[in-house]
């Protein structure tokens, strides 16, 4: 299984529009149902600043599939203050949520 982790930060005026994006990623994901995926997208508290948690099987993201995560990637350069950072993650240990 592969973990990853992307934070970026949203300039303040594109706030709505990252988030039609991702809702609309959601949608795609309900008519699609890739298997071996869990994915949670939050917002943080300061209203800018967003925090994705991908898990799937080994091999390529389903995500990288979908058009609409396609076109949600095309100009987040252009939404952020700060660009998205990817980070891989090593489980240690998890409960419920994100685990398999």
């Amino acid at each position: 299984m592969r973990q990853v982790i992307v934070r970026y930060k949203v300039k303040p005026d594109r706030v709505e529009e990252n988030e039609a994006l991702v809702r609309a990623v959601y949608d795609e994901l309900r008519r699609v149902a890739p298997a071996g995926l869990r994915y949670a997208t939050f917002r943080e508290p300061d209203g800018v600043s967003f925090v994705h948690v991908a898990r799937h099987e080994d091999g390529p993201n389903p995500l990288a599939a979908l058009e609409s995560f396609q076109l949600f990637g095309a100009a987040i350069g252009a939404r952020c203050d700060d660009p998205p950072v990817v980070t891989e993650l090593d489980e240690v240990g998890s409960y419920d949520g994100l685990a398999s």
